[in-house]
């Protein structure tokens, strides 16, 4: 028996972020210094005397985090960073942060998450690799005990500094603790992704999962590294593979080789439409490259980036995908499958939360055609 398609089987009408939010959602790709509560950026901040905040109004604060993320520009997206960093130097802070991610993700009806973060950025004041790590996880378990939410910790290297090894072996030292992958991030322009080769080939000698930072706002050099040189199980955004896609007049579309690649060994591309418009990597939500990547059947899957600098939630990523390019609960579904197979999970427990959690959540609004 095989799967032959999947139909719409939901009441005519529009699909609401509260329906959106009661379905099974899984999430590759969010960062925990991106989300943390506006509020606990101003309680840790006091707590900790960092004095660097623009603004200790909760509300003023929120909106100055948003104002500097829709810049258009990934460098002065980035520099929102400092503030939330800053306030996460020590253990019990970081596993707030941690803690309040994953009630924050299951309260949002996401049953799988890897949220990623980079340890080197959280040692400023003692603090050691293992400990920063440590407290992720604890928060992680703390947040999630009594959800259906299961999260686990990808860990990142800073792509312009040179302590990615580092990284990778503390990945690998805690794989069996909760952490499941390595990634590399910050700017893409004149940190390509084979200055890290040796930490993605031990990575890979430990027979472990990494996703590298790929084709945001960088492009197609970027996405071709990451492939070709440095062997990527996943690509951070890769919105910048439609470079390699031409349009016809008539609506046809042609792939280069490397486009072709992607997509014929299905590279999960980890895409992130909003934060994509903030930093510049897409020109609008009705541009994204998301409409026609989704068409052509590349591996895609919808996350969220930075929930407190882009304002979105996973629930309201799919709502704007479903305003603004029409997709459907078919569509929903068929998008958190692919990022359920593209987890770094272990594929016994992959298979468990597709057949038992994601299937049966999108029944009473999808019913699947078999044919035998």
């Amino acid at each position: 028996m095989t799967h032959d398609a999947v139909t719409n089987d939901a009441p005519p009408g529009p699909i609401t972020v509260d329906e959106i939010r009661r379905v099974p959602k899984v999430l590759l790709h969010d960062h925990l210094d991106g989300g943390l509560r506006p509020a606990t950026v101003v309680e840790l901040a006091d707590e900790t005397g960092y004095r660097g905040l623009p603004s200790t109004d909760v509300h003023a604060l929120s909106t100055w985090f948003r104002g500097g993320a829709h810049s258009g520009s990934l460098v002065r997206y980035l520099e929102t960073f400092s503030h939330t960093v800053a306030v996460m130097q020590a253990r019990e802070a970081i596993r707030r942060v941690a803690r309040e991610c994953a009630e924050d993700l299951a309260a949002d009806g996401v049953v799988y998450a890897e949220v990623r973060f980079a340890p080197e950025l959280h040692v400023e004041r003692g603090l050691s690799f293992d400990e920063v790590v440590e407290a992720v996880l604890d928060g992680f378990r703390a947040g999630s005990a009594g959800t259906p939410l299961r999260i686990r910790a990808l860990l990142t290297a800073m792509r312009h500094q040179a302590r990615s090894l580092e990284i990778a072996e503390l990945a690998v030292r805690w794989r069996d603790a909760g952490v499941v992958g390595f990634d590399i991030a910050g700017a893409e322009a004149g940190n390509p992704p084979t200055r890290h080769l040796d930490a993605f080939q031990y990575i890979q000698r430990a027979n472990g999962h990494y996703t590298i930072h790929a084709g945001e706002a960088f492009g197609l050099p970027s996405i071709w590294e990451a492939v070709q040189w440095c062997n990527a199980d996943r690509l951070g955004h890769g919105v910048r593979i439609v470079d390699d896609i031409t349009v016809d007049p008539d609506g046809k579309a042609i792939l280069g080789d490397l486009a072709n690649y992607v997509r014929d060994v299905r590279v999960p591309l980890e895409m992130c439409p909003t934060s994509n418009v903030h930093t510049g990597a897409a020109p609008s939500i009705e541009r994204h490259p998301i409409g026609l990547l989704r068409r052509l059947h590349f591996r895609v899957t919808v996350n969220t980036d930075n929930r407190l600098m882009s304002g979105v939630s996973l629930s309201s990523e799919f709502a704007t995908l479903v305003d603004v390019h029409g997709y459907d609960w078919s569509d929903i579904r068929w998008l958190t499958l692919n990022a359920m197979k593209s987890a770094f999970l272990p594929f016994d427990e992959r298979l468990d939360l597709i057949n038992n959690i994601i299937k049966p959540g999108y029944a009473p609004y999808v019913r699947e055609e078999l044919a035998r």
